[in-house]
């Protein structure tokens, strides 16, 4: 495969639990529904392929019942796989809980995809890609996170840096460290106030993207769209309404969506517009890697514009 995504944060199994409300310490939430399936970093990967963008995996795939779906989600999609399977470990999974207004909760651990050698690194970054993608995820596993803390000291750009939720627990070196070496970082809300310090979304936006040349950083507020912040400036990109079902995946289906178009030659605002589409349209069904495809984006799109 030539350019496209390499995604070097792991995919996991998603247990998803729809629950009437979270359990308090010591109870039992009421389940009205469940479902498993892949999740973690194959959602974003999902929606770069809905957008028509070449992806490879560089994660670790597992040897178990888990690792045997994940095999068999990324082959549907189109994504190629880079790593060997890992015969001493299955797939990670998480426990996730959707409550009636879409929020999700999670609870998680790492198998195989938490895991990358120094080696196995080498080799996937061996093979033609125009941009990585790397969650704070990655760099929280001990099995993978000093492998990627010497890469980071390296020559490095062109990725895209994910914080996710872990965000506060990582070394604050390693996150400044990340953050500096990225073209982009795509971060919410909450991410980006423990990053940076700003409770107000466009200053954390504009520290976050300060320095960056042809990139800069994106601040996604869920309902409220997100915030675009570059050389060329730092611009509120309004939401696409729409009545949430699931949240889960929906900030990666924005990740993805947004280094797609960006691939694509739209500029910043641009994708993010397209992304903050594509988010919500994930957000009205059930699970985690639920990104439409372009079509039904553009329509989407289309019927919205202002007349």
């Amino acid at each position: 495969m030539s350019g496209g995504l390499l995604q070097l944060s792991g995919v996991v199994v998603d247990l998803i639990y729809r629950v009437e409300a979270l359990p308090r310490s010591g109870g039992e939430a009421i389940v009205t529904g469940f479902d498993m399936a892949p999740g973690g970093g194959f959602n974003a990967m999902v929606a770069a392929r809905r957008v028509g963008m070449a992806v490879s995996y560089g994660g670790g795939i597992g040897s178990g019942p888990f690792g045997e779906m994940t095999r068999r989600a990324l082959a549907a999609e189109g994504i190629e796989v880079l790593r060997e399977v890992d015969e001493a470990r299955d797939q990670g999974c998480c426990t996730v809980m959707v409550e009636p207004t879409g929020e999700r909760s999670f609870v998680a651990s790492e198998g195989a995809d938490g895991h990358l050698g120094r080696e196995a690194l080498e080799r996937v970054l061996g093979v033609p890609h125009d941009w990585v993608l790397l969650s704070g995820y990655a760099l929280h596993y001990k099995g993978m996170a000093p492998v990627l803390a010497a890469w980071l000291e390296g020559e490095v750009d062109g990725f895209v840096f994910d914080p996710s939720p872990v965000v506060g627990a990582l070394p604050r070196a390693l996150v400044m460290r990340a953050c500096e070496r990225a073209a982009w970082v795509s971060a919410n809300a909450a991410e980006a106030e423990v990053m940076t310090g700003y409770g107000d979304p466009a200053a954390a936006a504009r520290a976050l993207a300060g320095g960056k040349r042809g990139g800069g950083a994106v601040v996604r507020l869920g309902a409220e769209g997100c915030i675009v912040a570059s050389a060329e400036g730092c611009e509120a990109v309004p939401a696409h309404e729409v009545a949430v079902v699931d949240t889960n995946g929906a900030g990666d289906t924005h990740l993805g969506s947004f280094i797609a178009r960006l691939a694509k030659g739209d500029g910043p605002v641009a994708a993010a517009h397209y992304a903050n589409v594509a988010a919500a349209l994930s957000a009205t069904r059930h699970g985690p890697a639920t990104a439409p495809e372009r079509a039904e984006v553009l329509a989407a799109m289309a019927r919205t514009a202002p007349v």
